[in-house]
Parts: structure tokens; sequence; C-alpha cells
């Protein structure tokens, strides 16, 4: 079981979706993660959303021209997702097993994108292996970008990865780390409790 099941217990979706428009409705910026992505690669590109959840990120690249893909185990945050896109494709799968070769489209993608704190809520001893699919996933030169909190400040959960375990795994997997920021809005990062990683794909 996933530490995110143990937290939520897979009924999650409607209260998170909740949340996330209460922010907007109040005027805060809920595009970060969108906006960044989009800063990395051009509009058409395809993308992985790696976590996808209710789709918050997804929908938004999608509105801004980009071919996506959401992949999620959580059923609960699913259905908010479909519900709110029915165009768009949605699947139900554990990140650290699915097959990226069997995805609409194929293991064929521009950048992979992990928000919302995916790889400290993954089911424990998963990690290497996630990262090892999202590598599968990308084309030669793809990009995967992940944030997440390294510190009891930025988790719901106690912090279970710190960035050179994370950089050890993407290693592992080919990936090179090319920048790394604070926030999702790219400040620099220069230590602190969240960090989001750029990592590449070898070239063909």
């Amino acid at each position: 079981m996933s530490r995110w099941e143990e937290l939520t217990g897979g009924t999650s979706g409607e209260g998170y979706a909740a949340r996330f428009a209460a922010l907007a409705d109040s005027g805060k910026d809920v595009h970060g993660e969108a906006r960044l992505c989009a800063a990395l690669a051009p509009p058409g590109a395809r993308v992985l959303d790696a976590g996808c959840g209710t789709g918050r990120v997804m929908i938004r690249l999608a509105e801004l021209g980009y071919d996506c893909v959401g992949v999620d185990l959580d059923a609960s945050m699913l259905a908010v997702a479909r519900r709110q896109a029915p165009e768009l494709p949605w699947i139900q799968a554990d990140l650290a097993t699915f097959d990226p070769a069997g995805l609409d489209g194929g293991a064929d993608f521009d950048l992979a994108v992990a928000a919302g704190n995916i790889f400290p809520l993954l089911a424990a001893g998963t990690e290497a292996a996630t990262v090892a699919r999202l590598a599968a996933a990308l084309r030669p030169g793809g990009l995967l970008v992940a944030g997440f909190g390294l510190d009891a400040d930025h988790l719901p959960v106690p912090p279970t990865i710190t960035l050179s375990d994370y950089d050890a795994y993407c290693a592992e997997a080919g990936l090179t780390l090319v920048d790394r920021f604070a926030t999702w809005d790219a400040h620099r990062y220069e230590g602190g409790g969240y960090a989001v990683s750029v990592h590449r794909a070898p070239d063909a």
C-alpha cells in the first residue's frame, strides 16, 4: 500500500479538488506546475502527468495545447479528473509497475511531470522502480520534472526520500540532473525543504 493510500484511504478526490478550487477562487495561482512545464517544452509536446490526481496540472497543460496522458492509482482522484475533462486520457495504474509502452501513443513523451509530492507518497521501496518507469516513458532527450517536500514542514507524512536518493535513482535510470528549483515558479534552489528537479534522458 502506498503512503498516499494509508493517509487518505483512497477516498480523497472530492476533498482534494475542493481545496484547490477554493484556493483558485481566493485568487491564488494554482498553475505553477503547468507554467514551469510549459517553459520546458513547447506547445504540442507530449506530456505524461505521473500521479495526475484530479487533473489540475494536466487539464491546464491541455488547455495550453499539450498532448497529455494522466496516470494515477487513486480511483477517487481519477473520478474527479474524468468528470472535469472526459475527453482526456486518464489511466488507472501504479506508477511503479505500469508499462509506458502500453500508454496511448507509446513511450515517447517529451516530458513527464510528477507534482504533488508523488515520490514521498509512494509505497515504501518503490521509488527507484517508479523513476525507472518514468525514464522509460521518455523519448531521447526528454525531461522528468518532479517536485516534492523534503522535511516535515512540506509533507503530510514523515520525510522518506532525500535529494541525493532521488538523484541516485535518476542516475540509475540513465537520467542527468539539468536544473533544480526551490519552487514551481523556478526560483533557484539553495537548500530548503522543497525542491523541483529537472532531469534529462540521454539523446539517441
